[in-house]
């Protein structure tokens, strides 16, 4: 299944979006195409790009986050954004019949592939997925992460022609153990559940002091 927002979702009071991703984007012909931002979520990306776009569809099966998506896209009086629930994972994306399709960390390979089934030669499938050295001091890859190699051969493989590929990296460095625990504070529920938590103290109690926050940022073409 793609990431769920709790996974690695940015919150809206969060990290800012990818400025290089935006970038990318902006070298399309925006005025001219309808953009399917597949899991939307509250639709922070679809927002941002539909000043610039023709038309914005986000679809998330989130039902309670598509409704805020709404809500913000009515105070923000766009009328050129749509939001839709469903499953992008199993839905085709062809009947919304789009331009480009990007996905903002919420990436699979079922993505990829429909995708790949609604967008025609010479279209764009941009998106940002986790890289394998998020969160590596917790010794646990997350398994929604892809690698540079594994992100290649999936795209080839769904009919893709890289164009752009970078990793973004965040490294905090901690004087301290202490320092070190608070700045993953927000992340201790969640990690005591799948273990990475005590995998994690144990690497600042050897002598570890960083963080790591990893992603990727992708512009692919359609063959």
């Amino acid at each position: 299944m793609a990431p769920s927002p709790a996974e690695s979702r940015p919150t809206d009071s969060g990290e800012e979006l990818s400025a290089a991703f935006l970038e990318r984007l902006k070298g399309e012909p925006l005025r001219e195409l309808t953009v399917l931002d597949a899991g939307t979520g509250s639709g922070r990306v679809a927002l941002a790009l539909a000043p610039l776009c023709r038309a914005v569809v986000g679809v998330d099966r989130d039902a309670r986050a598509i409704d805020e998506a709404r809500r913000k896209a009515a105070a923000a009086k766009l009328s050129n954004v749509r939001f839709v629930v469903g499953d992008v994972e199993v839905e085709e994306y062809v009947p919304f019949k789009p331009d480009a399709v990007v996905a903002y960390l919420c990436m699979s390979d079922a993505i990829a592939e429909r995708a790949s089934r609604a967008l025609r030669a010479g279209q764009v499938f941009a998106f940002v997925a986790l890289h394998n050295d998020q969160w590596k001091e917790t010794g646990r890859p997350s398994r929604f992460a892809y690698g540079e190699t594994g992100v290649r051969r999936l795209l080839k493989r769904t009919g893709f022609a890289v164009e752009h590929l970078e990793v973004e990296r965040d490294v905090k460095a901690f004087a301290s153990v202490e320092e070190g625990l608070a700045a993953a504070i927000g992340l201790q529920e969640r990690w005591k559940v799948d273990g990475r938590w005590f995998k994690y103290v144990k690497f600042l109690e050897d002598g570890g002091r960083t963080l790591t926050r990893a992603q990727l940022v992708v512009k692919a073409r359609k063959a």
